[in-house]
């Protein structure tokens, strides 16, 4: 892998190529897409990965306090819970060996019983909202951290918030589109990772956005490139500040 902005390095450190900024709460969004926008291929993102993709994506979990993602996306990508690495015992000291897992859901569809609540290192967080079955919350409450955030839909800006008040200030969000463009249209991403597939996908595939309109203006922090992936890193303009 080499760095080819803002000056070109072979096998930059990864680690800190992508640290955190200290002393500020942080929200990143990591995704991946074609060179003509698809935010998958097949219905998965995996088919757009590649080993420098999936090197930086644990990389990035690794850093993280929290890493969130949509349900639709824990349901399609068939989500587990985040497995302790042997890396990070160093970038992780004085925090829990993994990440949790938080699930943005207004419905609450989630099989319960499943590996991520059941075999979760890190206590898994549902993040949903008042309107949610009531039912469902309570038997959520069993086997997670619930936070409760808005009224008939998930208030991300209270979600987000109340993650910080955990302690969780450093936030990953992997996605989906849906859940990337509510995030984008509450103001709440201060950084966009985006991986840039080498291919041509087409058909109806959504971008890494799907939903609210947004425009948040993103200036280019650096960019890797191995084997024709590009790894783009953009911070929003306001978070320089």
């Amino acid at each position: 892998m080499r760095r080819i902005h803002p000056d070109i390095q072979d096998n930059p450190d990864i680690e800190q190529a992508y640290a955190y900024p200290a002393g500020r709460p942080w929200l990143r969004v990591n995704m991946v897409s074609s060179a003509d926008g698809a935010a998958w291929l097949k219905g998965l993102s995996g088919g757009l990965s590649s080993k420098g993709d999936r090197r930086i994506f644990g990389v990035l979990r690794g850093l993280a306090d929290v890493v969130m993602a949509g349900a639709a996306t824990v349901r399609t990508e068939g989500y587990g819970p985040v497995a302790p690495r042997e890396s990070w015992k160093v970038i992780r000291a004085g925090r829990q060996p993994v990440p949790p897992i938080a699930v943005v859901t207004r419905r609450l569809d989630l099989d319960l019983g499943g590996p991520l609540f059941t075999d979760a290192t890190a206590r898994t967080i549902v993040v949903t909202c008042e309107g949610a079955p009531a039912d469902r919350r309570a038997a959520a409450a069993e086997v997670a951290d619930v936070i409760v955030a808005g009224g008939d839909q998930v208030d991300l800006k209270l979600a987000v918030r109340e993650l910080h008040e955990r302690g969780l200030t450093k936030v990953l969000c992997e996605g989906g589109p849906r859940i990337n463009a509510q995030l984008a249209a509450s103001d709440l991403i201060d950084e966009l990772c985006l991986t840039v597939s080498p291919q041509l996908v087409g058909g109806g595939a959504a971008r890494i956005l799907n939903g609210e309109a947004a425009q948040v203006r993103l200036g280019l922090r650096q960019i890797l490139e191995e084997e024709g992936v590009l790894f783009c890193a953009y911070t929003r303009e306001s978070s320089h500040d």
